[in-house]
């Protein structure tokens, strides 16, 4: 069985759409920034969406298609495994950043080239928009900064506050497009 991807349109977006998808996520260390210097600190705990965490995330994607932005999804034996999402207002000045609200893949099908593919789709869905750079506001857990350091993001050069001041323990990036 080989992995689809589409573009997923707003009604289609509902907590049914989740049923087989597995966020969990054990985190075990995070990058913090201390003194002006990124460090990696034990931050244990386990990452998992509640109802709530579904319902909210449900309701940005289906904000994000209304509004013009991109939504695209892996899918595996007809169900979702991966997305990605991307806003579609410009912001950053001369940066011509476009966010990537979010990029999650299941537990189940990490590892796979998923992550990839759909951070691959997002830069040229933005690079065809308008942007100069994706700007990524993401997890801190060291594993996470590594799939955004192997796909070339490094730290964002304007750090937009509204995602700085709501995710304090956030990394700020930012990938060419």
């Amino acid at each position: 069985m080989k992995v689809q991807y589409r573009n997923l349109n707003a009604d289609e977006i509902n907590r049914e759409l989740f049923k087989n998808f597995i966020r969990h996520q054990n985190v075990t260390k995070c990058w913090r920034r201390e003194k002006g210097t990124w460090i990696i600190k034990d931050a244990p705990f386990i990452d998992d969406w509640t109802e709530e965490d579904y319902q909210v995330l449900v309701t940005c994607l289906r904000n994000t298609v209304q509004t013009g932005g991109f939504v695209y999804a892996a899918f595996y034996g007809g169900c979702l495994k991966g997305f990605v999402s991307v806003e579609f207002a410009l912001f950053g000045g001369e940066q011509r950043y476009l966010d990537l609200s979010s990029i999650h893949v299941s537990e189940d099908m990490r590892g796979k080239g998923i992550g990839k593919a759909l951070f691959f789709a997002a830069k040229e869905w933005a690079k065809k928009n308008g942007a100069g750079k994706l700007y990524i506001s993401s997890h801190s857990a060291v594993e996470s900064q590594a799939f955004y350091k192997a796909m070339g993001c490094v730290e964002a050069q304007v750090y937009n506050q509204k995602h700085a001041e709501a995710e304090p323990c956030d990394c700020q990036l930012e990938c060419k497009l």
